[in-house]
């Protein structure tokens, strides 16, 4: 019986850049200067060129860079900030840590991104921002999406967490709003050895803020001009982004790859009309953070392929307006019906770079056995 298919390996990732890591970790070990400092400024270099935009501000987590992207425009209670219902926890929750409301809109059934006609109809007098996700790693539709926001003179904030390097008419994800928020989870395309953000940005007073943020509101020590937080990027997490970003574009390229195989596969197996391939808009880079597809009674087919060994993941098993947390916000069962058939039939195979043809075939044919 061969051996079976990880979800995620990053050990495959590590090995062939084990000695330069280390190596730069030794460099932050030796030179004793462990947060923000000359690793972080660096890689802010190197980061404000490869997404082309005028500043980069390393922190400490992307829920901190939410966070800090929120704080930066003034949102705060009783203000409102309308988002998509179906992503990651910390999209909504760093509206409400603030005390303001999300406003939650439904998806647009094929690509799961937010839906552009719901964001105007949910625009009130209270809106102070909107948050869009570029889920999965394909961009939003952005073009409308600024349009409308500035029309009614509302910033954005691009959670692009899962899509360093995607694109919308040739123009990098988290460079259309006010402020765009990278994640480097370890599990991102471009993941950190531990929790790293990024936030991004092309205006000179928000970047000034955003990093006086990133440590309690001070620009000289001990004095607060406002209150922040300790936002601030490791030194040794900035010094083993370095090294991996040199190689984000073969690995994004590499899952792109891979999803390109997974539809011949796919096609070939005869499942087409059974397994809902992920949408790619053709005026949009997608790099495949996660190749997520759309399956029937896929709980029962989740538990059936780990019995086989391949590995999945459900992103997200519950959307937003259903989460415990916002019961106050009063949705029904049925309010974001996109996101709630996502939620019931969405899957996530294997797709890291690593994963070879014969990985890609073995995850497919068992997928095609349990159906």
């Amino acid at each position: 019986m061969p051996a079976g298919v990880p979800f995620v390996d990053l050990r495959a990732q590590f090995e062939p850049m084990r000695e330069e890591v280390l190596a730069a970790i030794a460099r932050v070990c030796d030179a004793q200067q462990f947060i923000l400092g000359p690793e972080v400024e660096a890689l802010e270099r190197e980061m404000t060129a490869a997404i082309g935009v005028r500043h980069a501000i390393g922190v400490s987590s992307g829920t901190d860079a939410l966070l800090a992207a929120l704080m930066a425009l003034g949102v705060g209670a009783g203000d409102e900030v309308v988002t998509t219902a179906y992503s990651f926890f910390a999209t909504a929750g760093s509206i409400a840590r603030l005390g303001a409301r999300p406003i939650f809109v439904d998806v647009e059934p094929d690509t799961l991104n937010i839906d552009v006609e719901g964001v105007r109809r949910a625009i009130t007098g209270r809106t102070r921002g909107i948050m869009p996700v570029h889920l999965f790693g394909q961009p939003a539709d952005m073009a409308p999406l600024v349009t409308l926001a500035a029309g009614a003179g509302i910033p954005i904030v691009e959670d692009a967490a899962q899509a360093i390097g995607a694109a919308y008419r040739g123009r990098q994800a988290g460079t259309f709003g006010a402020l765009g928020c990278f994640s480097f989870f370890p599990t991102k395309n471009l993941g950190a050895f531990g929790d790293a953000g990024l936030v991004v940005t092309g205006d000179d007073a928000a970047a000034e803020h955003v990093r006086r943020l990133r440590n309690h509101g001070a620009e000289q020590q001990y004095y607060h001009r406002v209150v922040g937080g300790n936002f601030r990027l490791d030194a040794i997490q900035a010094a083993v982004l370095r090294i991996k970003s040199r190689r984000l574009p073969q690995w994004t390229e590499a899952r792109r790859r891979n999803a390109a195989r997974y539809r011949d596969l796919f096609a070939a197996a005869g499942l087409a009309g059974r397994v809902a391939l992920p949408a790619e808009r053709a005026d949009r880079t997608h790099i495949y953070n996660q190749f997520v597809v759309r399956v029937p009674d896929r709980d029962r087919v989740r538990e059936a392929l780990r019995a086989r060994g391949i590995g999945t993941a459900v992103y997200y098993p519950v959307p937003l307006h259903q989460q415990e947390c916002f019961a106050s916000l009063s949705h029904r069962p049925g309010d974001f019906p996109h996101a709630e058939a996502a939620a019931r039939d969405s899957l996530a195979l294997p797709i890291f770079p690593e994963l070879t043809a014969e990985q890609q075939t073995q995850v497919v044919d068992a997928l095609g056995e349990v159906l």
